[in-house]
């Protein structure tokens, strides 16, 4: 009977014990998130539930499986051991990133909520973003490393290593290359502060939203929802185009081929009163002005300003729109047109000359 029992206290006494405190942690944990709401870390830490259990019930079996007092135990001590030292380990780990995200996560929910400079907040994002993901790969080599080395086998092997560490590292700098120069690119991005997540940017003739950066690659979502992934050392070798750097506001201009007898002064008026009706328009400028003429037509530039890219995009949709219908409800005539005349049918076509020898 005693064989029976106290594997199972031991067994279910750890789990017991997890079950509990992982309980009272997560009570506590929503107590303090109600009683703090400006903040929101307290209900981060909740997602660190399951490693917390998990990281405690490992602890707590590896203190005491010896006392089991089961024959298939001692006959496999190192091994039962070991596998609960990896999980220990493994669980650490996995503790330590959640419980750093959470911890990043509320420090930025709570610098957005305070910022008035949305630059400056895409740059922080950023910022964290890349630091986040660095630490989380830093924590998982640790933690890889250390439960190789729980194996004797690897310690050697882990020696051999180090003596040779200056060759190695020759060959795995030549060998990745790439990647290395993708990670350097990454980190220049996000303390560098040339794009940031959020940001408008043109690339490769496509305009799009900044929507991810991680230390190897870049995402940009354009405006029909397509993604294109990019590598990060794109940005720090070619040019591109930055709409949102140094600000969102935005000029834009919206060209019309009219006939020369346009009404200029009539359409200056009717643009400021679309302007005046358009939500998007920012108030800062507006004009219109003949930039050009050709034999047939006049080229009139309407400028308008915008606090971003996306409402200048409706601002001048909506002008170029309501510009065409009013010229063609008011003024038709105004509008770009072809003049066409069929050739007279009882002209005569007068006689041929015929070539002299010298002409031919």
């Amino acid at each position: 009977m005693e064989d029976v029992l106290r594997p199972l206290s031991v067994i279910g006494g750890s789990v017991v014990v997890t079950a509990v405190l992982g309980w009272l942690a997560d009570r506590v944990l929503r107590r303090i998130d109600a009683a703090h709401p400006e903040t929101p870390l307290w209900g981060a830490l909740r997602r660190c539930r399951i490693p917390l259990q998990v990281l405690l019930c490992a602890a707590l079996l590896r203190g005491s499986y010896d006392a089991t007092g089961l024959d298939l135990v001692r006959d496999h001590m190192v091994g039962i051991g070991r596998a609960l030292t990896l999980v220990l380990i493994a669980a650490s780990a996995w503790l330590t990133v959640r419980a750093a995200a959470a911890i990043v996560q509320s420090s930025y929910s709570r610098y957005a909520a305070n910022a008035h400079d949305a630059a400056r907040v895409r740059r922080v994002r950023t910022q964290i973003t890349l630091i986040q993901r660095v630490v989380s790969a830093i924590v998982i080599i640790v933690a890889a490393a250390a439960m190789l080395l729980t194996f004797p086998a690897m310690r050697t092997v882990g020696a051999s290593v180090l003596a040779s560490a200056g060759l190695l590292g020759i060959v795995a700098g030549v060998a990745a290359q790439s990647t290395l120069g993708n990670l350097f690119a990454g980190l220049q991005i996000a303390f560098g502060d040339m794009v940031r997540i959020g940001d408008t940017v043109v690339v490769n003739g496509e305009m799009g939203t900044i929507e991810e950066i991680t230390l190897t690659f870049l995402t940009v979502r354009t405006w029909d929802e397509r993604r294109i992934t990019m590598p990060v050392s794109y940005f720090t070798g070619t040019p591109f185009e930055n709409w949102s750097r140094g600000g969102a506001q935005l000029t834009g201009t919206v060209f019309l081929h009219l006939d020369h007898t346009a009404p200029l002064e009539e359409m200056r008026e009717q643009l400021h009163r679309i302007l005046q009706e358009c939500p998007e328009w920012d108030g800062r400028a507006w004009s219109l002005l003949v930039t050009d003429t050709t034999p047939s037509t006049l080229v009139v530039r309407a400028l308008v300003t915008a606090r971003d890219s996306d409402a200048l995009w409706q601002v001048r949709c909506r002008v170029r729109e309501r510009l065409i219908a009013w010229l063609a409800a008011e003024h038709p005539y105004a509008l770009p047109r072809i003049t066409t005349a069929a050739a007279p049918a009882d002209r005569p076509l007068g006689p041929v000359r015929q070539r002299t020898p010298e002409e031919h």
